[in-house]
């Protein structure tokens, strides 16, 4: 139990931080320009969000799996990702990098743009008018992104299990137990995932709070 319960957040929080580095700038893109195709862009992230999750598993297993389009064009790729902690932190990915970027665009949509303007006629270059208006403004908005993502990754089960059924994540793990023990071995289980992420929850939002 406390394996999986460890695999599980690790997992989240590395797709979480890995997502974030490219998540960002991508939701400053969307909040500060337009361009076309811009409306396709935003439904391909909330793609995520409206498909059944086993459907969002079945989809990546033909990107990362061992006869997938990765492995037929990069050399090495071998079994893909299928069963490895890297394909479960790509299918937590997948599945809750939405609430990411959706927090951090509408964090920067929340900063006035005549801010970054003053940076600039300053003297700041766009990157660092980034880096000291819009990026401190929005940094809350951000972390309560990536707290949504985190949360959604250690809860996703549908994706997870088609990636990877071993190692078992906590809610695999809770399925496994419950479908072939009952509801008494699934409830340990279930009980302590639930008390540890509260406890998590509370002390980030705790840091995150309005001061």
């Amino acid at each position: 139990g406390t394996r999986s319960i460890r695999l599980t957040l690790a997992a989240a929080m590395v797709s979480t931080v890995a997502c974030t580095f490219a998540g960002i700038p991508l939701a400053y893109l969307l909040a500060r320009k337009d361009f076309w195709g811009k409306t396709i862009v935003l439904a391909i992230i909330d793609l995520p969000i409206i498909i059944p999750h086993s459907a969002a598993g079945i989809a990546l297993l033909a990107l990362i799996g061992r006869r997938s389009f990765l492995s037929s064009v990069v050399p090495g790729w071998g079994s893909g990702m299928v069963g490895t902690f890297a394909g479960i932190s790509v299918a937590m990915a997948f599945v809750s990098v939405p609430y990411l970027v959706n927090a951090a665009r509408i964090g920067f949509l929340a900063v006035p743009e005549r801010l970054e303007k003053v940076a600039r006629t300053l003297g700041a270059s766009p990157m660092r008018a980034f880096f000291t208006v819009a990026l401190p403004m929005s940094w809350r908005s951000i972390l309560s992104g990536m707290i949504l993502m985190w949360a959604r990754g250690i809860s996703e089960f549908g994706a997870v299990i088609i990636i990877a059924y071993h190692p078992m994540t906590t809610p695999v793990l809770v399925f496994q137990r419950f479908n072939d023990f009952g509801l008494a071995y699934a409830r340990s289980a279930a009980a302590l995932l639930i008390i540890i992420c509260v406890a998590i929850f509370a002390v980030l939002r705790f840091i995150g709070r309005e001061r």
